[in-house]
Order: structure tokens, then C-alpha cells, then sequence
């Protein structure tokens, strides 16, 4: 078994399978050896898990949880990019946009679900720089949309003969 999917197993996670987009776009896209995931959210299935404005509807714990969820469906969309999540050198950077009432300040906390999940999945190769922002409304009333660049080990590719090279 791979390391990254035992260490979710030890961690009591499970991957879902990928979402299905909800509008014209692509959920990773592979340039290089950086991985550009689109943004997710926490969704389990076709259900929207955490819904609502955080601070009056969702409190910033539940809010951090969705977070966590929607982190854990790029790493979905990771992996069926990929292949095999072992590859992952790093987790480049996050992107989080938390649908908030003005005046709340608590965005980062919120995002600190996924930037947590990150560190606990791959350890240091999980830190990443980030970027949160609050929003006043996200698609089917999501609270919390997350985006993510990684990058990957190039598979080396086989040839004739007894050399390998990368690509």
C-alpha cells in the first residue's frame, strides 16, 4: 500500500470519489510537474455538507470542518489526476474563500481545516503558502471553497532497452 494513502487509513480518513464539476471546467489540470486544483467544496457526494455565511448561519468551527472536507476532495481530484498521491513532492499553496458576514475577520482560522489536513497527510511536504479571503456568497451556498497547487514526481518513463528517463 502507499505511504500517503496509509497514513489517511491511520488518520481514520477516507477519500471520496472526485466531484463532479458544477459548471465548464476541468478539476485538475497537470502543467509540468505543478498540479492545479480547481476549487472544491465541502461536499459529500451531491450534498453540500456545511452551507451558509460563517459567523450568523455557520459557527467557525463547523466552518473550519468544511474547510477540512473541502481539502480532502482536492486530494480526491489530486489523486485521480496522478495517480497515486505518493508522487506529491510538496503542497504548493492553498487558496480559501470563506462565504462571511462583513466585519468578520476569522477567515484564516477557518482555512487553518484544510492547511491542517495538509501538514497531518504529508507532514512537511504539506506546507504551503496560502491566500484566504472572505466572500459574501459562494456556489449552492457553500461556506468555504478551497483551491490547490501541488507538485508531483515525474514518472519516469520506460524505453526500449534497459534506460529510463523523465518526463
Amino acid at each position: 500500500m502507499a505511504k500517503i494513502e496509509a497514513r489517511l487509513i491511520e488518520l481514520g480518513l477516507t477519500l471520496p470519489a472526485p466531484p463532479t464539476p458544477m459548471g465548464a471546467y476541468v478539476p485538475a489540470l497537470t502543467v509540468g510537474n505543478l498540479v492545479f486544483i480547481s476549487g472544491q467544496l465541502p461536499r459529500e457526494g451531491d450534498r453540500m455538507a456545511v452551507k451558509g455565511k460563517v459567523d450568523t448561519e455557520v459557527r467557525v468551527g463547523f466552518a473550519k470542518q468544511g474547510a477540512r472536507l473541502a481539502a480532502l476532495n482536492c486530494l480526491a481530484v489530486l489523486k485521480a489526476e496522478i495517480g497515486d498521491l505518493d508522487r506529491v513532492k510538496r503542497i504548493v499553496r492553498l487558496t480559501g474563500h470563506v462565504a462571511s458576514v462583513p466585519g468578520f475577520i476569522g477567515q484564516p482560522e477557518v482555512m487553518n481545516g484544510a492547511s491542517e489536513l495538509m501538514v497531518e497527510v504529508f507532514g512537511e511536504r504539506g506546507r504551503h503558502t496560502r491566500m484566504t479571503l472572505g466572500v459574501p456568497v459562494l456556489p449552492s451556498d457553500a461556506t468555504v471553497a478551497v483551491e490547490m497547487i501541488a507538485e508531483i514526481e515525474q514518472k519516469a518513463l520506460k524505453h526500449k532497452g534497459t534506460k529510463t528517463r523523465k518526463r
